[in-house]
């Protein structure tokens, strides 16, 4: 039997509540705002499988019926906390166009865009999906566009642009978070992960030849810090991009 596939959020009913959301309503004063924050507040602690309405009702001290007056159910919930989340990137003020050079802009666009996705690892367990933009990402949209702005790209490689440096920087971040992760199930660190599965890998490979895998994977080992391997990725293939677009202006 297939899977059912997720739910998807009804587009106009999220438009209204993200840029023009009820003011505070019945005795309990609640309002759309206050449940984006207790389930941002979930996520944040116990991630997305833990963001049932039920739960987000418990935290507003609300019966889970009720919760459904303020927001349609999960999917638009989560488009909801996913704008929060992208309103906060930029919120202490410091803006990737205050750097000196659109080179360092654009550096700052992927390095602040990893770490946020490192400060909250749950955002890259959310499926992509259409995006339905509120003031949170139209915001950040705007934000990060102005370090692409008047440097001699066309108004869609300047989308284009920002959509690769974007995909590279949370690419980096899942893959961080993926170690993270595995780190902290096994107790390991990577060097004793390595003594543990290096003879058996050796016994696997006897007989059989990769070269490249062997030379280039015997380099990379030699230099790498494996506790900064995605953000040594992330700096290499940013400077890759930025050299193209330096070739790309007009």
């Amino acid at each position: 039997m297939a899977a059912r596939p997720a739910p998807v959020a009804d587009p106009v009913r999220l438009l209204r509540l993200l840029w023009s959301p009820p003011e505070p309503s019945g005795r309990s004063g609640l309002s759309v705002p206050a449940v984006v924050s207790a389930a941002g507040r979930i996520a944040a602690e116990d991630g997305v499988d833990a963001l049932t309405m039920r739960r987000v009702a418990a935290a507003v001290g609300v019966a889970p019926m009720s919760l459904y007056s303020y927001v349609p159910g999960k999917a638009e919930l989560l488009e909801l906390v996913l704008d929060a989340y992208a309103a906060q990137v930029y919120a202490d003020g410091d803006l990737p166009i205050a750097r000196p050079h659109w080179r360092d802009a654009l550096y700052f666009v992927a390095t602040r865009n990893y770490a946020a996705a490192l400060a909250h690892p749950w955002t890259l367990d959310i499926p992509a999906g259409r995006p339905v933009p509120g003031p949170g990402i139209t915001g950040k949209y705007e934000i990060e566009l102005a370090a692409l702005d008047r440097i001699g790209l066309s108004d869609v490689e300047m989308d284009h642009a920002l959509t690769g440096l974007l995909g590279l920087a949370h690419a980096s971040a899942r893959a961080q978070v993926g170690l993270d992760r595995v780190r902290r199930a096994t107790g390991r660190n990577d060097a004793e992960w390595w003594r543990q599965v290096g003879p058996a890998l050796d016994a696997a490979l006897r007989g059989r030849r990769f070269p490249l895998a062997e030379r280039v994977g015997t380099a990379a080992a030699s230099v790498a810090d494996t506790a900064a391997e995605p953000l040594s990725t992330l700096t290499y293939s940013v400077s890759l991009l930025l050299d193209g677009l330096e070739a790309a202006r007009r």
